[in-house]
């Protein structure tokens, strides 16, 4: 375990795994704290935008995707602090004018229940309403016709729409947009300087552009640039490797600033960090669910984090509070999920003694069972997943529709599925050399459900 970060090292790596893995353009960030100066390394690595060769440099600004929901989630922890939340209280004292598809839902959803993905709203309802200031309170408004994909806190399903709930939540509290409260709540007391949440902003730096992969794989530069407005709470901040750091230090630290004002207290810190709910699926992300925060068992460590994924943009924030390390990679295109894992496996060990845990993969000779209650259909917004059998294999294709399927140039894939278990299934994707797993389940009710990209999806017909 070293006791000095070698920048020079983790640079040529960076170099090294991003070449291998085809990303474009990355930043690495590494924090660790000291008694004196915390040591802070950044890295980068090749191009903002294929088509113009503009290099990445240490100030480039990148969309951190969702990891932007644990900043939405500090905010509304700040606002808890102020006494003016309670987590446990229904959204709908602070909206009265609140109506989702489920009038139960409407009358007991919580902050808590959108903080940790367990509403049941359906997910990934992506409406674009505009550019203008209202578009949060639109957006919600549009929630009245999303499904209600699960009982509420029956089950984890990975839900963007909830964040923006909570953002306009956020917006009602505080008077003005949710953009404004993030920056006014933490950017300009953090002091962070290449942080923002609107393309206007960006644009005042060197920033980064995604890519999609073309049909030989090759990234190439993606058709738009960013998301809708109205997914701001949900991940539309874009920002810097050392200012994505500033603000995994608050929670390093209990909620301080970097000069020491509090801004947030150090039981709302805890709170976010401590378990709130479990997952069905413990191998795509973590082993549970914090407010905002994925928790992650490594190695007899617990560690917090969370992903980032936009438009051919990825990123990857982990922290580790007991040793006061924090690391946060961002990414333009390519396998970042190979380069996340083969890079992140070498900075823990050599930093902290800290081993990845090994996703599952299928043995030599997989396990004989019997898939038939698998087999259907399932469907919730933005997503058809269809389980059938083809030349005695398990199949699943998975179908992008909506209006992400406008900005996908591939929305449809078709993958083997290996068996682990008779619930527990892998494949792996072209050009990947992770496997990715598949679950199984049904509520104790039972409605069957299979859990793929941390959402569940109720089986249909």
């Amino acid at each position: 375990m070293n006791t000095v970060i070698d920048k020079s090292h983790w640079q040529r790596r960076l170099t090294d795994l991003a070449t291998r893995h085809r990303v474009p353009g990355a930043t690495l960030g590494i924090l660790r704290l000291s008694e004196g100066a915390d040591e802070v390394v950044l890295a980068r690595h090749g191009v903002l935008n294929s088509a113009t060769g503009v290099e990445v440099t240490d100030d480039s600004v990148f969309q951190i995707g969702s990891i932007t929901k644990v900043w939405t989630a500090t905010v509304v922890m700040r606002l808890v602090d102020e006494g003016l939340l309670d987590l446990d209280s229904p959204v709908v004292e602070v909206l009265p004018e609140l109506k989702l598809a489920d009038p139960v839902v409407t009358r007991k959803v919580t902050m808590r229940h959108l903080l940790t993905h367990t509403s049941g709203i359906d997910g990934d309802v992506f409406t674009d309403t505009g550019r203008g200031a209202d578009c949060l309170e639109r957006y919600v408004a549009g929630l009245a016709n999303a499904a209600q994909n699960h009982p509420l806190g029956a089950t984890f399903s990975y839900c963007n729409s909830g964040f923006g709930l909570a953002g306009r939540v956020i917006e009602k509290l505080t008077g003005t947009t949710w953009d404004t409260a993030l920056r006014d709540k933490l950017f300009t007391p953090l002091g962070l300087t290449h942080t923002g949440t609107l393309p206007e902003e960006a644009l005042r730096f060197r920033v980064a552009m995604g890519h999609l992969p073309d049909k030989t794989g090759t990234p190439r530069p993606a058709p738009v640039w960013g998301l809708p407005r109205s997914a701001g709470p949900a991940g539309l901040i874009n920002s810097t490797a050392a200012d994505v750091l500033a603000f995994a230090r608050l929670h390093l630290t209990g909620g301080l600033a970097a000069d020491c004002t509090r801004l947030l207290s150090e039981e709302a810190t805890a709170e976010m960090a401590r378990e709130q709910t479990t997952l069905p699926d413990v191998h795509v992300l973590g082993d549970s669910w914090g407010l905002g925060w994925i928790r992650f068992a490594w190695d007899g460590q617990r560690l917090l984090g969370h992903d980032g994924g936009t438009i051919g943009q990825n990123s990857y924030l982990r922290i580790l509070p007991d040793q006061g390390l924090a690391v946060v990679l961002l990414t333009n295109g390519g396998n970042v999920g190979d380069l996340y894992a083969d890079l992140y496996r070498e900075i823990f060990a050599d930093l902290v003694d800290v081993t990845l845990p090994v996703q599952p993969a299928p043995a030599d000779v997989p396990p004989n069972v019997d898939t038939r209650h698998h087999l259907g259909t399932y469907e919730r917004s933005a997503t058809r997943i269809e389980i059938f059998e083809k030349d005695e294999n398990l199949c699943m294709r998975h179908i992008i529709t909506g209006p992400m399927a406008d900005l996908t140039p591939q929305p449809v894939h078709e993958y083997t599925l290996v068996p682990i278990t008779d619930s527990l299934f892998v494949f792996r994707a072209p050009a990947t050399h992770r496997w990715t797993p598949v679950t199984f389940y049904a509520l104790p009710s039972g409605e069957r459900y299979v859990h793929h990209g941390a959402r569940a999806t109720p089986k249909t017909s």
